[in-house]
């Protein structure tokens, strides 16, 4: 039960870390005498990140006052279902006439997985920008392009197609340049269940310059993954959290924290040192490379054009269109685009 639990006085950090190990996207908040104050989900969270993005601060002000309970011995198993059939809650609370937690109820114990994960419409195109050179992970990428890198028992193309499988996707484009030719090879050797389309790219287009190929071939929202990052996030969620906020793009942001490994000097306004705080530790929402695109943005990217999607981004912004961001914690982001993350990445899949 404790992994559905968080101490009222917890910051927003650790309840994101706890999130995502706990995999329901809720916590009941809880004092130190056991009392439940409140619960928390993973929408809270967002919501509180992209109104101060310093994740350090409490949960006090972001958690709900109000929640959903059942008190002990005063409710029949047929109430237990109904409220989560109709109130679609992950957990809920069972407490004594003094709001003394007693036991926590989980939804998975009520109705079976299969039931409980609802799939991401089939129809969703999934782009995945697979044409740069990898430069960072040379000489690696002299041989094999960097999709095409092994990771585990798979390479890192199969690890981020496993990713968007898993929640029904099925329909991909590949945008490949650089050894482009043992891309498609290995998928023709791979033989997969689900569809793949290659845009070629003549030359390097950027990390967005050949989505102007898919104009007119796209025509629902989609989305677009850089070729170096696995993702864990709830894509129902993040497509719902795109719609609900009428974005033409939202980017997915993941906390970074930052340690500068030394002593830092504080200063005070006449030049005399306040303090010195060891080994700070700086906080970041990072573009974390998975976008989800409305198709009319195609048409402000350039034909046959080095274009980045920050450059996409940029001008979005410059015609008051509306850029979303989903935030998520770190350990739901894997980066491989360097030889440190590679590394660290190896040791998570082995």
């Amino acid at each position: 039960m404790k992994e559905f639990l968080i101490n009222n006085n917890s910051t927003i950090k650790s309840a994101l870390k706890k999130l995502v190990k706990n995999g329901v996207g809720c916590l009941v908040v809880i004092n130190k005498g056991n009392k439940v104050l409140g619960t928390l989900t993973d929408g809270d969270l967002r919501r509180a990140i992209l109104e101060d993005s310093n994740i350090n601060r409490g949960i006090n002000k972001v958690f709900n006052l109000d929640p959903t309970f059942l008190l002990s011995g005063k409710y029949k198993e047929e109430d237990v279902t109904k409220i989560f059939n109709k109130e679609r809650f992950s957990l809920l609370p069972v407490v004594d006439d003094s709001k003394e937690l007693i036991e926590v109820l989980n939804w998975s114990d009520y109705f079976s997985d299969s039931n409980k994960k609802e799939v991401v419409s089939m129809n969703i195109p999934v782009v995945i920008m697979a044409g740069g050179k990898g430069t960072r992970l040379e000489p690696f990428t002299h041989v094999l392009p960097k999709p095409l890198i092994p990771l585990g028992d798979k390479t890192v193309i199969e690890s981020i197609l496993d990713s968007f499988n898993e929640s029904g996707f099925k329909k991909y484009f590949l945008s490949v340049n650089y050894k482009g030719t043992l891309m498609k090879a290995f998928f023709e050797e791979l033989n997969p269940t689900y569809s793949v389309k290659f845009i070629e790219e003549s030359k390097p287009l950027g990390t967005a310059g050949s989505l102007s190929k898919l104009r007119g071939k796209i025509k629902s929202t989609f989305l677009v993954t850089n070729c170096d990052v696995i993702i864990k996030v709830d894509h129902k969620d993040l497509l719902e959290f795109h719609k609900k906020n009428k974005c033409d793009i939202t980017l997915v942001a993941s906390t970074k924290d930052i340690v500068i490994p030394y002593g830092a000097c504080e200063i005070d306004n006449d030049g005399f040192l306040k303090r010195i705080i060891e080994k700070p530790s700086l906080d970041y929402l990072i573009n974390a490379g998975l976008y989800v695109l409305e198709p009319h943005v195609l048409d402000t990217i350039p034909k046959n054009t080095f274009f980045h999607i920050t450059d996409l981004i940029d001008q979005l912004k410059k015609k008051k269109r509306r850029v979303g961001v989903f935030p998520i914690d770190n350990d739901s982001w894997i980066d491989i685009g360097q030889w440190e993350e590679y590394r660290n990445a190896i040791k998570r899949f082995n």
